[in-house]
């Protein structure tokens, strides 16, 4: 794929998120001020081990309606770029989702670079992840959650890697995993295609990405999955780049995966999570339909 000449500085402007807002800072402390909020005012079990390499805990939020038991799953990657943020930095988008009668799972993954003895890429983090959601498959039951409706959703980086989710060969890689584990995906402002990022000399930098990993990675350079659907959204106040990320999704996979591909007037990349966590949004109305498909 092409890109304006493989331009380092085009692509550090269309790429440096922190840079297009600048009161990116507000919304991040506006986030840890609502997580540590929703820790504490409803029922979760925090920092639960789903493997023991670095980065491997979850955070699980059960759903407030009783009595109805087993509850749709929604498991939510953050983003960063793979390099930074937490999941406890995102407990915030819980309570708008546990209020609808669904168990919300925050997943955390290492972070590149990791250190010279365990470098960390994102191939790496690919496999945390799916991990991660065996482990979920295997004993939400308990937290009330039904391990046969299971949506994931993420941001940024994190909507890559929730795309990736839909490629995985479940029963391959782990003992009763089933075929359609992962039942449908949510991308917001997802990355799916990594060459860009590979071109980028901030993100390189830390990332390390090689052809191999592009090839590995990217969800739009994989064949469409055979089962499950994937919405893609992106905020209407983004880059061009990330305009042409999401978009490129339904490109590559066609209408069957990826049934819908929303641009949300007026949201710029970190307003897209405070409208998935707005009750009445398109996107979060979005993450509903995926959740009761």
């Amino acid at each position: 794929m092409n890109f304006p000449h493989h331009d380092p500085a085009w692509l550090e402007r269309m790429y440096n998120n922190r840079a297009l807002v600048p009161d990116h800072l507000d919304y991040l402390q506006r986030w840890a001020d609502a997580s540590a909020l929703a820790r504490t005012s409803g029922a979760c079990a925090l920092d639960i081990a789903y493997g023991s390499g670095t980065g491997e805990a979850l955070d699980i939020f059960a759903p407030h309606v009783p009595g109805r038991s087993p509850a749709p799953v929604l498991v939510f990657i953050h983003g960063g770029y793979w390099r930074a943020l937490d999941k406890s930095e995102h407990s915030f988008l819980a309570p708008a989702f546990t209020r609808e009668g669904v168990c919300v799972v925050m997943v955390n993954y290492a972070l590149c670079p990791g250190t010279p003895q365990a470098p960390v890429t994102v191939p790496q983090i690919v496999r945390q992840v799916e991990r991660a959601l065996g482990w979920v498959w295997g004993n939400i039951e308990r937290h009330g959650g039904d391990p046969g409706r299971i949506t994931v959703a993420g941001h940024s980086a994190g909507g890559q890697l929730a795309a990736m989710l839909l490629t995985s060969v479940w029963p391959l890689l782990g003992d009763g995993w089933p075929d359609g584990l992962v039942r449908n995906a949510l991308s917001i402002s997802g990355i799916h295609d990594l060459e860009p990022i590979m071109h980028t000399p901030f993100l390189q930098s830390v990332l390390h990405l090689t052809a191999q990993h592009v090839l590995q990675a990217s969800p739009a350079r994989l064949q469409a999955p055979s089962q499950g659907i994937v919405y893609s959204a992106v905020g209407g106040d983004e880059s061009a780049e990330f305009l042409r990320q999401a978009r490129l999704l339904q490109d590559a996979w066609g209408s069957r995966a990826v049934p819908r591909h929303q641009v949300l007037a007026g949201l710029n990349h970190f307003s897209i999570l405070d409208a998935l966590a707005q009750p009445g949004h398109d996107l979060h109305h979005m993450a509903l339909n995926l959740l009761r498909a």
